[in-house]
């Protein structure tokens, strides 16, 4: 559940510098699943990405909030509620505020991104339970993000900039450092989503690398399939575990900006 949350987070497509997309009232609801032999599909999850308009110190920001949960069903067994936020300023679209709170059974964390992109720097400070934060700066490239800020910047990326295999390398700002995220194009590909129906898709492999560095040979793998409009939103994520997948697919959107003219009626 806690790979899936972080994947659904983490995508993202050509062109960092792209506009990203923020359209205040868009709701996007993902279900998470495992997959194997002996559980064909077993819903465990589910989460929601919602973007807003909001005021912070006396200033005018786009608010998207991503959280999951683990279904009532499981949550005597596993009880998890993550919550990620980030205040995007409208005028540059660019990121100045992140956090998340983490509540998964006993284990607690908190994180807090501040943005300098008139330095180039981002000051993080990040703790477990009620411990002291801890804190530290890192330098920021135009395309270093944390999560959520990567999981919108792919959606204005055109289909045609993409090329069928080709490597490609993201970096992603966590507490104490910068990871890089690996991916390839591999194609259009018609997808079958449960309940919804059947899309054009963009298919993307993926793998996030385990230090600051370019070694991938550990690190999160995942496939993601992604509507062929302008919309961009990410339909299907499947990831393998060491026995069977992990999986998450759309269940609901609500007023996206363009027509969802990738679902196939």
């Amino acid at each position: 559940m806690k790979k899936l949350l972080f994947v659904i987070f983490a995508f993202a497509a050509s062109s960092p510098l792209a506009a990203q997309l923020y359209h205040p009232g868009e709701v996007l609801e993902y279900r998470v699943s495992y997959r194997a032999k002996m559980f064909p599909n077993t819903e465990a999850g589910a989460v929601e990405v919602r973007t807003s308009e909001t005021e912070r110190d006396g200033r005018e920001y786009y608010l998207v909030e991503a959280v999951g949960r683990t279904l009532p069903t499981y949550r005597w067994f596993y009880n998890l509620k993550d919550t990620y936020k980030i205040w995007v300023d409208p005028a540059t679209l660019r990121t100045e505020y992140f956090e998340s709170d983490l509540h998964e059974s006993d284990y607690t964390f908190q994180s807090y991104f501040d943005y300098d992109w008139d330095n180039s720097v981002v000051h993080t400070r990040w703790r477990r339970r009620q411990n002291p934060y801890s804190e530290k700066e890192l330098a920021l490239t135009p395309e270093s993000m944390d999560a959520i800020s990567l999981f919108f910047n792919m959606r204005t990326a055109a289909a045609d900039d993409f090329r069928e295999g080709e490597p490609r390398l993201l970096r992603m700002v966590l507490q104490d450092t910068v990871r890089s995220i690996r991916y390839r194009f591999l194609g259009r590909e018609v997808k079958k989503i449960r309940n919804i129906g059947k899309f054009n898709t963009l298919k993307f492999d993926c793998q996030l690398g385990t230090t600051e560095g370019y070694s991938f040979t550990d690190g999160t793998v995942f496939t993601i399939w992604i509507s062929d409009d302008e919309n961009k939103i990410p339909l299907y994520i499947e990831s393998p575990v060491r026995v069977g997948s992990i999986n998450a697919y759309i269940s609901a959107y609500r007023n996206l900006k363009y027509p969802l003219t990738s679902l196939i009626k």
